[in-house]
């Protein structure tokens, strides 16, 4: 799958997406993640990106011409997908991160600074606007990288489906069931405590120990531990 991020600061995404897990999804060839830099496609001298809002108010607008410049230069792919992050868009989730990694080939994020983006682009890309919640970011970066997280890790050959059954928010239909398993088994809604060596740990005098039963070996009874505690 491929993302493609619009930005003034291509260097943020680049260093994000090159480590870890995204950047070893990259070098596998199963994701391919690339930055382009809106501010090289001004016509001013000063490349300058942005402007006073038409009606006055606080703050500057970008301005729709650079962007619409640097997503031509985008290689589109057959099914793409373009999205504008923006804080008064439509609530990203993991049912929307699924569906993407189904349904889509390529998604060009438009990162947003200032005041927001001159409406137009919206209109003229026919984009979706997409908020990553009820708070206002610097950028719109952050969320970028949000969404090319959350959506590229359900991208097969990405990470186990193993890894991807136990966490949260994965009810059906988001996640398949393991082969052998019946529709919506082994799938988890809310979240349990996790804890790792040592198994005592002394802290400001202080002992915390791990809980008996994740040391028992008996899985029933750990696997029972952990729904009573979900959350």
């Amino acid at each position: 799958m491929k993302f493609d991020v619009l930005t003034i600061f291509p260097e943020i995404i680049n260093d994000y997406c090159g480590k870890s897990i995204l950047g070893r999804a990259q070098k596998a060839g199963v994701i391919k993640v690339t930055a382009t830099n809106f501010r090289d496609f001004t016509l001013n001298k000063q490349k300058h990106v942005d402007d006073s809002p038409y009606g006055g108010g606080a703050g500057m607008v970008l301005s729709a011409e650079p962007i619409l410049r640097a997503l031509e230069t985008v290689e589109r792919q057959k099914r793409s997908k373009v999205v504008i992050l923006s804080a008064k868009g439509k609530r990203f989730n993991q049912k929307m991160a699924y569906d993407w990694s189904k349904k889509y080939d390529q998604l060009i994020l438009i990162s947003g600074r200032y005041e927001g983006i001159d409406e137009r682009v919206k209109m003229a890309l026919r984009a979706e606007e997409i908020s990553i919640g009820p708070f206002v970011l610097t950028d719109g970066d952050v969320a970028a990288m949000a969404i090319i997280s959350a959506t590229a890790r359900l991208v097969p050959g990405a990470l186990k489906l193993e890894s991807l059954k136990e966490e949260s928010f994965n009810t059906p239909p988001f996640i398949p069931p393991l082969k052998g398993e019946g529709q919506g088994e082994g799938f988890r809604s809310k979240e349990y405590p996790h804890y790792t060596r040592p198994e005592v740990l002394e802290y400001k005098g202080k002992k915390y120990r791990v809980p008996k039963v994740l040391l028992s070996g008996d899985h029933k009874k750990i696997e029972e531990w952990r729904k009573s505690k979900s959350k």
